[in-house]
């Protein structure tokens, strides 16, 4: 057979869309499951909902959850409505984010708040968390409710301690990781360890996926936080040195700030009491050349090796692969 030169040129593909191939069967069923739970007799939700869900995400959360049950050969359904409850919890999070930060981009568009304004947006987030309590209910257990509720005030305290933290130039490593362990961590970790419990695996399975998804999403905050200084707003759908402009002390600023003069640490303590973005380059000046780019990359990079380890007691499978995949793909992105 003679391959045509479109086919010839054609590269194969990446390790990241490896995994969106193999995971693409039960996300098309995820996209259907959500968008049936979405629906209300309120136009405005309906709106809202649709904006958010339909604006391009990676779905990240809901794939791992997918991804891990296959990983423990489970063979039923629930899968598939835990990983749209997932997506629901992580949605009504954003909506709420985008309030808090008075953030005017999400994924490369207009945030919801920006279109629809503050209230309709905390109200929306409100029935997202509700609706997904609501399809729990009908899983008709109590761990995977205990779970999920637990996640969730978790994910609000980690919400609140950033709030607490923003404009502080005090914050240290210790406070900012504990703020992505609460924030962002514990729904990659949620999400791990319910494939797991639907898979009925091992209480050593179980804890193996769940420091998985903890480091996992440690990695994924962390190299995020990176991007903001690095990214461009094309790239990251977000405008860079939006941490800083909302006074966000993340770990490349607290590294910075660990290092700088006594002259430089005024202008880096200014920035972040005092939001704004007046004073970006040489403060990426600063975070350049001390240094702490890497130094934030290479905590991110622990947390990735990590996530990789803990899940060497799974059988070798494409699922586990793409797992692993996923692990390197953490760090080694632009957006």
């Amino acid at each position: 057979m003679t391959l045509s030169p479109e086919s010839a040129a054609k590269k194969p593909a990446s390790p990241l869309e490896q995994v969106f191939s193999l995971s693409a069967p039960d996300m098309a069923q995820v996209d259907t499951c959500i968008r049936d739970s979405l629906k209300s007799d309120v136009v405005l939700i309906n709106q809202i909902a649709n904006y958010i869900v339909s604006s391009g995400g990676k779905r990240l959360r809901p794939m791992l959850l997918t991804l891990c049950a296959h990983a423990c050969g489970y063979q039923g359904r629930k899968h598939i409505p835990l990983a749209a409850i997932i997506e629901f919890i992580h949605t009504a999070t954003l909506l709420h984010d985008d309030v808090v930060d008075e953030s005017d981009l999400r994924r490369g568009q207009q945030s919801a708040h920006a279109v629809w304004g503050n209230a309709a947006s905390v109200l929306v987030g409100d029935f997202l968390y509700s609706r997904s309590f609501q399809l729990m209910v009908g899983l008709e257990s109590m761990r995977i409710m205990e779970v999920l509720a637990d996640t969730t005030n978790t994910i609000a305290e980690g919400e609140v301690q950033q709030l607490l933290n923003m404009g502080d130039p005090e914050v240290d490593r210790q406070r900012y990781l504990q703020v992505i362990e609460n924030k962002t961590a514990k729904l990659f970790e949620a999400a791990c360890r319910l494939a797991a419990i639907i898979s009925d695996q091992p209480a050593d399975i179980e804890n193996a996926l769940a420091i998985y998804g903890n480091r996992l999403g440690s990695a994924f905050q962390i190299a995020d936080d990176v991007l903001d200084y690095t990214g461009d707003s094309e790239t990251m759908g977000k405008n860079a040195g939006d941490d800083l402009a909302e006074g966000k002390p993340t770990l490349p600023l607290i590294f910075a700030r660990e290092r700088c003069n006594a002259k430089e640490r005024e202008l880096l303590d200014s920035a972040i009491s005092n939001g704004g973005i007046d004073d970006l380059e040489p403060i990426l000046a600063i975070i350049r050349e001390s240094g702490s780019l890497g130094s934030a990359m290479a905590v991110a990079k622990t947390q990735a090796v990590e996530a990789r380890q803990a899940i060497v007691v799974l059988p070798e499978s494409p699922w586990r692969t793409a797992l692993e995949q996923l692990a390197d793909y953490s760090i080694n992105r632009d957006h």
